[in-house]
């Protein structure tokens, strides 16, 4: 990616800083995903497969 991407942390992984959290970033309109641990394995992701990962998140948050 020869852009610079602005990465959010989710909410989903908690308050705390660290290495176990879930970025999101968009390229061209495009969602990304990545895990703070390993940052340069970026996942590219339609909306449609992001919604449907949130929804089930959400679905089963304790």
């Amino acid at each position: 990616m020869a852009q610079s991407l602005h990465w959010q942390k989710s909410s989903f992984s908690g308050g705390a800083d660290g290495n176990e959290c879930v970025e999101l970033a968009a390229a061209n309109g495009e969602p990304l995903l990545r895990e703070s641990d390993e940052p340069d394995r970026i996942l590219p992701v339609t909306h449609h497969g992001l919604a449907a990962l949130l929804h089930h998140l959400r679905a089963n948050r304790p």
